[in-house]
């Protein structure tokens, strides 16, 4: 689009200048006007859409709480929700009904896909209850490999009491000491779990 108008011309001229702009510019100006109501309206029908589909997901995500064997709701989610928290949310509970049936394989099919979830409470809860899952199966590697994470947030406290839990298994009694130690430093005071904790070191001491 070209130059609106000189400064330096004189009010006439400027006049002039203002309606030689136009004439030669009109078609982008009505094009910018109808581009900028086009997207006006395009963020409104967007906001409706992510509300339908969050009202879906989340009509989706009940069916999978109220009965976990209704495993076409779950892959609706999946299928067509993946993008959305209730779709992870689904998979920890499919997760923790699997092992409450002792189908703990099928439970790590759940939850090793979200280690990498954008969301970091279902990220570190899937870790950690994967790395439970590996100790109830003894294989202690694979415990450890699934607290492999750089940044624990928040979670550090948790993820040391569980890698404590691994060693003492494992029969390595000062690593054991070590993590609980470091649990017992990350853990608030106010933490029903931090006693627990305390009593499992004491019994290594």
């Amino acid at each position: 689009m070209k130059n609106f108008i000189q400064v330096t011309k004189t009010e006439e001229e400027q006049v002039e200048q203002v309606k030689k702009w136009v004439k030669e510019n009109g078609m982008q100006i009505v094009t910018g006007i109808a581009l900028g109501f086009a997207a006006i309206w395009g963020w409104g029908a967007y906001q409706n859409y992510q509300k339908d589909q969050s009202i879906q997901a989340r009509t989706y995500y009940l069916s999978v709480v109220s009965s976990p064997e209704n495993l076409s709701a779950f892959e609706e989610l999946q299928n067509n929700y993946s993008d959305t928290d209730y779709a992870d949310q689904a998979s920890l509970m499919m997760a923790k009904h699997s092992v409450e049936q002792e189908k703990y394989k099928i439970a790590l099919g759940y939850l090793t896909p979200l280690y990498d979830s954008g969301n970091d409470f279902v990220k570190h809860i899937s870790r950690i209850r994967s790395a439970n899952i590996y100790l109830q199966l003894g294989s202690y590697d694979d415990a450890i490999s699934a607290l492999d994470i750089t940044n624990e947030g928040e979670f550090e406290g948790v993820y040391s009491h569980t890698r404590g839990d691994i060693y003492l298994a494992k029969g390595d009694n000062n690593l054991a000491k070590q993590s609980y130690k470091k649990a017992i430093e990350r853990t608030s005071s106010e933490s029903d779990i931090l006693n627990l904790i305390k009593i499992k070191l004491d019994d290594l001491n």
